[in-house]
């Protein structure tokens, strides 16, 4: 596949802005970036990690690393 050069590129800004027009171009853009993020997400399961992480109950400190007071100084 080859590369996309600068003309390219303007190319197909131009002619995506003659065919959504100025008003829905930014969210064109904005449903475009999400859609590839969720399937950036979806292809390497960050989003299932987190919740994951989120759901999983905090660790119990060990029953013999318990904190006591400090001995008072006379």
């Amino acid at each position: 596949m080859p590369s996309l050069g600068p003309m390219e590129t303007l190319l197909i800004l131009g002619l995506a802005l003659l065919v959504l027009g100025p008003k829905r171009l930014p969210d064109a853009g904005r449903a475009m970036g999400r859609g590839m993020r969720e399937f950036k997400d979806a292809v390497t399961g960050a989003r299932a990690d987190q919740a994951e992480l989120a759901a999983a109950p905090a660790v119990a400190a060990a029953p013999d690393a318990q904190q006591t007071k400090p001995a008072a100084v006379a």
